[in-house]
């Protein structure tokens, strides 16, 4: 539990808006081969402060590391991250006082290393090539070679991380659709968003089904997601609780952000349009159901990318 101290930081701040965010009805892409019977929500992430599911997990790593006492005002807190979870902790950082130091790969959105330094984060730009494995192994060695100044959040590895959606996220999806959710969908990354919801779904109500999605290729333009087979597995993946899996292209997903854009007025990051793209797959394949997945950002730390300017060429 938390002491009074950290309580009043908490609600007395932008991070008591962490969590609660809205269920959305897709409607409009949903075509003549789906089942009337079937419907379709997404999870609105960017509605979190920081504009990500990864808010969560964030806060919840530090809550723990302050209970635990490995996270003191003395440390610096560092991590590797594609953009979502850095920019959650420096956010964080700047509400409670903590110095942040972040290992992102150097093809991270123009957008997103922007934010990251606007909340005073210190940046390691890391090998493009090497991706996220790359970053967690510069965080990882400079916190093993200075322990004392470090205090290292390790999101692929920490169990906080899919503690906070098994706490909140799972929850919430429940209460929101009434219990009547059928199956879950949610893209494979650090895993803790599958792992965290899928686990506490399942306690409460065991035929959920949950499926998991994952870029169709190692080389792959879908940031945030983790082509398992070839990457670093996170430590705390568990994959006893997918019922499916589902790969998505690049491509797929790309022309779903553009669609969502202009036929449900929904601007999102490109691993919520590849969730989307999953479940619309799985839509076709059942009679009926209630399809629940999380759309982790909005697109507007992405409109540098590639796949807008193909939009505004085609319009």
């Amino acid at each position: 539990m938390a002491t009074n101290s950290e309580q009043i930081e908490i609600t007395d701040s932008i991070l008591s808006r962490i969590g609660n965010t809205p269920l959305v009805r897709i409607r409009n892409i949903v075509n003549s081969d789906i089942s009337p019977m079937v419907r379709l929500y997404a999870k609105a992430e960017w509605f979190n402060p920081g504009g990500s599911v990864k808010d969560r997990p964030a806060l919840n790593i530090v809550l723990e590391g302050e209970r635990s006492g490995k996270l003191t005002k003395e440390k610096t807190i560092i991590d590797a991250t594609s953009g979502n979870t850095g920019i959650a902790f420096a956010m964080i950082g700047a509400v409670l006082g903590y110095r942040v130091k972040l290992a992102v790969p150097a093809n991270a959105s123009h957008e997103r290393k922007r934010i990251l330094h606007a909340f005073g984060a210190d940046v390691i730009y890391t090998d493009p090539l090497e991706g996220t494995d790359g970053a967690q192994h510069v965080a990882r060695r400079l916190a093993e070679g200075q322990p004392n100044d470090y205090f290292y959040a390790d999101q692929y590895n920490n169990p906080a991380n899919w503690q906070a959606h098994y706490r909140t996220t799972a929850a919430e999806i429940f209460d929101q659709t009434r219990g009547s959710i059928t199956h879950f969908v949610a893209g494979l990354g650090t895993t803790g968003t599958f792992v965290g919801t899928s686990r506490r779904l399942k306690e409460l109500n065991p035929s959920i089904q949950c499926i998991s999605l994952q870029p169709d290729s190692p080389i792959h333009g879908l940031e945030g997601l983790k082509h398992l087979p070839s990457a670093m597995v996170p430590g705390i993946y568990d994959s006893n609780l997918a019922d499916d899996s589902l790969e998505i292209s690049t491509e797929d997903a790309y022309a779903m952000a553009r669609r969502l854009a202009k036929e449900e007025g929904l601007f999102v990051g490109i691993s919520a349009a590849a969730a989307m793209d999953a479940c619309l797959k799985l839509a076709q394949s059942i009679d009926e159901g209630v399809i629940v997945t999380i759309f982790s950002d909005n697109g507007r730390k992405y409109v540098s990318e590639s796949l807008w300017d193909e939009a505004h060429r085609f319009a």
